[in-house]
């Protein structure tokens, strides 16, 4: 495991049998992975004896096994796992013969200032009695003082954290090499106002308590959209869902958000899922407002394979990701965006019978193709992303031992590779579908990434003998779908006959039309003698 960073930590009691070099072997094993070793002893010694037969050469280790990955009811057996991982690298008879979790998560501890109540009325007894005026005085005089140190104006510096009496007393307690602080010193929250009734989550807790309070959120928005596309008694089921998920959402919120209580928390959460919830039912989609089901699983499975991407690289330093891990995407990112910029181009031009270069398509529209690929092509990280959230949940499929994981993976990704190269070639064949339907229909054509197909009319300017034309023969009576002059040499396509017409630009000269519907008004009659 590279560095020293880790997720879980499990201890782990491992039996490793045979002589002292094995015996050392495996230390050297567990020293590399960043194992501390806390104990070890003789099999049928130590506390294992009583428990264990001295019967057999071998020796065990209490060992905290480190690794990634969530916390969850199968954390224990991956550290089994990464044990029999060390075993057969080291090939070593080595076995895990008790794992325990290690719970070392962190608690969320009230945050304090230290202030001075110097500024508030002493409460020394006077001996005279005290008058209305002086009692309504002194509680002006007390109030004034508080609403000071409220607002942080006597603070003196110190932060503490800890329940409130701790905080008061680690704020009076003088530091070696601090200075002294007196008994005029109190404390008061962070952020808002101490609750005693209020149990602060600790921090991994949280974590998982949130990543749930949004998945019960994003379901809820789901099941509400789907309704809202539905009507009759789907509309109810529906509904009845997102209420459902709307009420488990709620139940999780309180105390996760905000550290004032429940009611913070549920209005924290109220305002974000009313937000989502607004932007999903609003948004203006076009000819529609509002997002489809599709749409949003669509969000819902790029931010899935984000966070599967980045579970599965987390392991590697930044050493190691800056050597070469980005370098070697970087490469691969430009070359990709340098070497698809006709990709789609050339696709489409082929359906239609003509090459890349008769479309003399902008650069700006050629990097534009480019990025479209990449999108269709980016679903080849969505099975290692999901590997990646598979490896993090220790899901046995891809556990260290498991055979079957790594072909398993090499034939899903060649599938979705497959995929998306068909993908890629159904975004350019649709494309020439809706040209060729437009033309059939004789209606305004459809643009292609920089591809703008046009009604021309085109007149020649030399007599129908020496008009050096290719792919069929011109008939200057209707209009044509043109897709511009490139390199000398104007590209049509003749719908009727179902091909492309090339023929050099000095011999044709292109008269933009209405429609396909229109007749050109041409004759060779009107052309000069001398031509």
């Amino acid at each position: 495991m590279p560095g020293k960073r880790y997720d879980q930590r499990v201890l782990v009691l491992v039996e490793v049998r045979g002589e002292r070099r094995d015996w050392d072997e495996a230390e050297r094993g567990f020293e590399l992975r960043g194992w501390p070793v806390v104990d070890s002893f003789a099999r049928g010694e130590g506390a294992s004896r009583g428990v264990l037969s001295a019967d057999v050469p071998a020796r065990l280790y209490c060992v905290e096994v480190r690794f990634f990955g969530a916390r969850n009811r199968r954390t224990e057996q991956a550290a089994v796992w990464q044990v029999q991982r060390l075993a057969r690298a080291a090939k070593l008879e080595m076995y895990a013969r008790r794992s325990d979790p290690m719970d070392r998560d962190r608690e969320q501890l009230t945050g304090w200032r230290a202030h001075t109540v110097a500024g508030r009325p002493s409460r020394v007894p006077v001996p005279r009695p005290v008058t209305p005026t002086e009692r309504l005085r002194r509680a002006g005089a007390v109030a004034r003082a508080r609403f000071s140190e409220g607002r942080g104006r006597r603070d003196t510096g110190t932060v503490v954290t800890g329940t409130a009496s701790e905080a008061r007393r680690l704020s009076r307690m003088t530091l070696p090499g601090g200075s002294a602080h007196d008994a005029d010193t109190d404390v008061r929250a962070q952020y808002g106002r101490e609750r005693p009734h209020i149990v602060m989550r600790r921090e991994e807790d949280q974590h998982r308590r949130t990543a749930r309070v949004m998945a019960w959120t994003l379901a809820m928005i789901f099941c509400a959209v789907v309704a809202r596309q539905h009507d009759g008694v789907r509309t109810w089921v529906w509904s009845g869902l997102a209420a459902w998920c709307l009420v488990r959402g709620a139940r999780l919120a309180h105390g996760v958000f905000a550290a004032g209580g429940r009611a913070g928390s549920l209005l924290v959460w109220g305002a974000a899922a009313g937000f989502l919830l607004a932007v999903a039912f609003g948004a203006d989609m076009g000819d529609r407002r509002g997002w489809t089901p599709v749409q949003i699983v669509s969000v819902v499975a790029v931010a899935a394979t984000t966070g599967g991407i980045w579970l599965l690289v987390r392991q590697w330093t930044w050493g190691e990701w800056l050597a070469w891990a980005a370098p070697v995407a970087f490469a691969l990112v430009a070359s990709c965006v340098v070497a698809s910029g006709s990709v789609m181009h050339a696709m489409y031009a082929d359906s239609l019978d003509v090459t890349p270069d008769d479309l003399d398509v902008p650069a700006i529209w050629q990097a534009a193709s480019a990025l479209k690929l990449l999108s269709l092509l980016s679903f080849i990280l969505f099975v290692p992303a999901v590997w990646g959230i598979a490896k993090h949940v220790h899901a046995p499929i891809v556990s260290p031992i498991e055979r079957l994981g790594v072909p398993l993976y090499v034939v899903t990704q060649a599938v979705v590779v497959v995929l998306c190269g068909l993908w890629a070639l159904d975004s350019a064949g649709d494309a020439v579908k809706d040209l060729r339907a437009a033309a059939a229909q004789k209606a305004d054509l459809p643009s292609y990434f920089g591809v703008e197909p046009e009604w021309m009319c085109v007149e020649p300017t030399v007599p129908a003998a020496k008009l050096s034309s290719r792919g069929g023969t011109l008939n200057p009576e209707r209009p044509y779908v043109s897709f511009g002059e490139a390199g000398g040499t104007v590209s049509l396509w003749d719908e009727p006959a179902g091909k492309a017409l090339q023929m050099p630009a000095e011999q044709v000269r292109l008269v933009p039309a209405v429609d396909g519907r229109v007749r050109c008004a041409f004759s060779y009659a009107s052309l000069p003698k001398g031509d």
